[in-house]
């Protein structure tokens, strides 16, 4: 059902007084702030339909309203204002990022923590590359039973394991062996490296001691680790200072959650759609998260690398200052990290918004 123009006002009341209270909302309050010129009576009954419709709730009898989850996803699509940040808060957004970008060392664990400190919720950070090769493979020998594989990669690390081998083997087998793998395993990913490519490197070098496995294997694993997003969570501990948050039990809960790095890497699967995402409620996969609103933004690191920041807090959120800075920060990211192009300015970034096809401008 289409709502009326006077039910998108009181429920814009009702969604933005909750927010700043998180006390329910009852009709005298709506009266006063969103001056409809009605009697209570009337705001009364609106509120019940717009309770019967799915988008408000009552959570005692005597009690005033509070938005549901539909209620939320109707705010942000259609009638919230988005927010506009002032030229103090854009250039604090870049000045921080320029202090915090002279250590790319730790971009993760500085991006986030700025996301958390402006939006006062605990921030995710999640920095995904793209996969690297080996550049070179270095097998140092040491004895008859002992060798060393050293590899070189892409990304300008170095892995290194020591090998024992139950077996005797002499150097030149070692020479061949890294002959065989500079000319062959370097420069491709892992999917590249198949039983039939390693056989034939067995063959290459007359290897009837299982040598090439080992280092095909050790390559195997160290590509894999390669693709491995850098995830955290910054300012978790922000959660306790939210109402919703008291029981302590719900707390750690939530909080154990996000601070699992392989739970944040499930966030790289969000289409954030080159605009800012707002998951609310039960639009989360994750039990954990289904009482609480993620907003996610992505930014370009250059070449395929791509980076992701979001927030995590109760469905009360102040979706509108939140999603504008974590876009400012995703699009001044993307500008310093990607290829130099300067996006559509922040403050009027596209909300891509989950269930609904529609770009919110």
């Amino acid at each position: 059902m289409e709502l009326s123009e006077r039910k998108k006002k009181i429920l814009t009341a009702v969604v933005e007084e909750y927010i700043r209270t998180a006390e329910p909302v009852g009709s005298k309050t709506v009266a006063s702030t969103a001056k409809l010129g009605c009697s209570s009576a009337t705001i009364r009954n609106e509120l019940s339909e717009l309770a019967s419709m799915g988008y408000l709730e009552q959570p005692h009898t005597s009690a005033g309203r509070v938005p549901t989850p539909l209620g939320y996803r109707i705010y942000v699509n259609e009638l919230m204002e988005r927010h506009k940040l002032s030229l103090e808060e854009t250039e604090e957004i870049n000045r921080s990022l320029n202090e915090k970008l002279r250590e790319l060392d730790h971009l993760v664990s500085n991006v986030g923590a700025l996301a958390s400190s402006l939006t006062n919720y605990p921030a995710m950070a999640i920095a995904a590359s793209p996969p690297a090769t080996i550049s070179r493979f270095d097998l140092i020998y040491i004895d008859a039973n002992t060798f060393i594989i050293v590899a070189m990669m892409s990304n300008n690390t170095v892995r290194n394991k020591l090998v024992r081998l139950p077996v005797s083997v002499g150097q030149d087998m070692i020479q061949r062996l890294s002959s065989v793998f500079n000319a062959n395993f370097t420069g491709i990913t892992e999917d590249r490296i198949t039983p039939l490519m390693i056989r034939s490197a067995e063959r290459a070098v007359d290897d009837t001691m299982g040598l090439t496995g080992v280092i095909a294997s050790f390559a195997i694993e160290i590509l894999s680790d390669s693709q491995t997003a850098e995830a955290a969570v910054y300012g978790a501990n922000r959660l306790l200072s939210q109402p919703e948050y008291r029981d302590p039990d719900k707390a750690h809960a939530l909080m154990s959650y996000i601070s699992d790095a392989d739970h944040l890497r499930e966030l790289q699967l969000t289409d954030c759609g080159g605009g800012v995402r707002v998951l609310i409620g039960p639009e989360n996969v994750a039990e954990e998260l289904r009482d609480s609103s993620v907003v996610l933004a992505e930014y370009d690191m250059g070449g395929e690398a791509k980076g992701l920041i979001g927030v995590v807090g109760p469905t009360r959120m102040d979706y509108s200052s939140v999603a504008a800075k974590l876009s400012m920060i995703a699009e001044m990211l993307s500008m310093r990290l990607g290829n130099g192009a300067a996006p559509p300015p922040g403050l009027d970034n596209k909300l891509v918004i989950k269930g609904d096809s529609n770009e919110q401008q």
